[in-house]
C-alpha cells in the first residue's frame, strides 16, 4: 500500500472519531457539498483520494476546552507581570510553551519530550517525580493540569498511588526563594478517575505544596467561567473545577 492511499484511508478513518460513527449523519452534507463545488467555475478536478473529512467543524461558536484555554491565559498575564528572566514549565500544553518562547526563554521538562528546533526553547527528558534541578534553583515555574495524572500509568509513567503528592513535593523543592510556581489540577469532589485523573480539594492542593505560601487563587467553574481571586473554599464543592494557585517561597 502507497503512501497516498494510507494517508488516504487515516484521514477517512477520521468519520469514526471521537466516536463510532458520531458524525456519520454529516456524510450526506458533505457529499451534497461535494458536488456543488465540482459544479462551480474552478471547481472541477477533486479526486476522491485527497478528500478530507471535516464533518464537525460547522458550529455557531469556537469550542474551547476552558481548563486548558483559561489556565493559559491565566499563565500568560502572570508571567507578563513579572517577567522573569527564564521560565520553566514541567509538563504542560506545548502549544502554549511555544508560543510564549516568542517573548520569553522557555526550558519544557517533560516525560515524552518533544522533538523541535526552536529558539527560546529548551527541552528536557525527565519526570516530575525526579526533576533534574537542584534545591531552590528555580526562580519560576509551572506545572498545569499535570500532577493528577502521576502515577496512574497512563502516560507511560509507574503506577504510585502516592504520585500526585511526590510530583507536588518535587516542584516545591526547585523553587527557588522569592519564587513563583504557578500550578493548576481539578478540584472539587476528591476523587480518582482511573486511569485519566484525580480531583483534589482546594485545601488537598495547599497542603501538597507546604510550606509554599498561597499568593493567589482563581478557579475555573463546572460551567467553564473563571472566578478570579477567590477563596479555595469557593471551589471545594465542585465537581470538576480547575484551581489555579500562585504559591511562593518566603525570600
Amino acid at each position: 500500500m502507497n503512501a497516498s492511499l494510507k494517508s488516504f484511508l487515516r484521514r477517512w478513518h477520521s468519520l469514526m472519531l471521537p466516536f463510532p460513527f458520531a458524525n456519520a449523519h454529516r456524510l450526506p452534507g458533505f457529499l451534497a457539498q461535494r458536488r456543488k463545488y465540482q459544479t462551480m467555475p474552478g471547481g472541477a478536478g477533486l479526486r476522491w483520494r485527497d478528500s478530507f473529512l471535516c464533518l464537525g467543524d460547522a458550529t455557531a461558536t469556537t469550542a474551547i476546552d476552558p481548563h486548558y484555554f483559561h489556565q493559559s491565559a491565566w499563565l500568560a498575564r502572570r508571567l507578563a507581570e513579572r517577567w522573569p528572566v527564564r521560565h520553566t514549565d514541567v509538563g504542560s500544553s506545548v502549544q502554549m510553551l511555544g508560543v510564549m518562547s516568542g517573548f520569553l526563554p522557555i526550558t519544557f521538562v517533560d516525560i515524552r519530550p518533544i522533538e523541535v528546533a526552536l529558539s527560546n526553547f529548551e527541552c528536557i527528558s525527565a519526570t516530575v517525580t525526579a526533576l533534574p534541578f537542584g534545591d531552590g534553583s528555580i526562580a519560576s515555574l509551572s506545572c498545569l493540569h499535570v500532577i493528577e495524572h502521576i502515577g496512574l500509568g497512563r502516560y507511560g509513567d509507574p503506577l504510585d498511588p502516592a504520585g500526585s503528592r511526590i510530583a507536588a513535593k518535587e516542584l516545591v523543592r526547585v523553587l527557588a526563594p522569592g519564587g513563583r510556581l504557578f500550578l493548576s489540577t481539578p478540584v472539587g469532589r476528591e476523587r480518582v478517575c482511573f486511569n485519566a485523573h484525580r480531583v483534589f480539594s482546594p485545601d488537598m492542593v495547599i497542603e501538597m505544596c507546604a510550606p509554599l505560601l498561597l499568593e493567589s487563587f482563581s478557579w475555573i467553574d463546572d460551567r467553564g467561567m473563571v472566578r478570579q481571586e477567590a477563596s479555595p473554599a469557593d471551589a471545594a464543592q465542585a465537581d470538576y473545577g480547575c484551581g489555579l494557585f500562585e504559591f511562593s517561597r518566603e525570600a
